[in-house]
């Protein structure tokens, strides 16, 4: 279990460590510092979600256009499925409630804190647990650590993820800390779930799979840079429609999106 688990116990080690180095300075640093440091992380919270969203899915139409005729329309059949997932992933997250579920989880681990509000530290748990858990270093890491044992993109994503719970625990607060449980739970449930399926999903699935991802991460942007607030886990089921709804298109029309199959 441990060479299923290792990238994802370190990767909670590190969390827990930046974020309580962040919590002891964060009572030093004036508010304008703490502000300063939020617009900093939604800056760069966006250049993630720009180079998954954006140039994640040109580099994966690149690789699976087809030649011919066929390729010229290759792209938008494509944004089609990650449009089509990102909307109905949206829709069944609001049906499901997740945003409040989440925001009750948050609330729940508060109970068992004190010295800060509930809605606050909510916020901290949700901003933190969407940065830490959506992306291409959590997705292929996770089939990396579970299916081949290699936990090398899980700690480098790590390492990155200290740092970020640092900033935004010396901001946000004790929520940032509460996010370790998600990362455990949501990184190990997909590294125990890649060691268990027999066979790995396709690359353009998973190259999809973080695209939108992208898209969810800019709208957790958004909210840290307080333009606008978005349900943001209400869209979180959408990162994991695209093998199905790949799936589905190849059993309609043979070679629509994976031409080389």
């Amino acid at each position: 279990m441990w060479s299923i688990l290792n990238g994802t116990i370190v990767n909670v080690m590190t969390v827990a460590v930046g974020s309580l180095v962040g919590l002891s300075v964060a009572s030093k640093l004036p508010e304008r510092y703490q502000r300063i440091l939020l617009d900093a992380l939604g800056l760069i919270t966006i250049t993630l979600g720009v180079d998954a969203a954006v140039l994640g899915f040109a580099e994966t139409v690149e690789t699976f256009r087809p030649v011919g005729d066929a390729g010229k329309t290759y792209g938008a059949t494509v944004a089609m499925v990650m449009i089509g997932s990102l909307l109905i992933g949206s829709i069944l997250g609001t049906a499901l409630r997740l945003h409040e579920r989440v925001e009750g989880l948050g609330a729940w681990i508060h109970a068992r804190f004190s010295g800060q509000d509930a809605k606050s530290f909510a916020e901290g748990f949700l901003t933190a647990s969407v940065i830490f858990c959506v992306g291409p270093l959590t997705l292929l890491g996770c089939l990396e650590n579970g299916a081949d044992g290699n936990p090398s993109l899980l700690w480098i994503k790590s390492l990155l993820d200290a740092f970020c719970s640092l900033a935004l625990a010396s901001s946000l607060g004790w929520g940032v800390f509460a996010s370790i449980v998600t990362v455990l739970f949501f990184q190990g449930g997909l590294s125990i779930l890649a060691y268990w399926v027999a066979e790995p999903l396709d690359d353009l699935s998973l190259g999809l799979m973080s695209v939108v991802g992208g898209v969810v991460l800019l709208a957790t942007a958004l909210m840290i840079l307080d333009i606008k607030k978005i349900r943001v886990a209400n869209m979180l089921p959408g990162i994991f429609l695209p093998p199905l709804v790949v799936w589905v298109v190849e059993l309609i029309q043979p070679g629509l999106l994976l031409p080389s199959v």
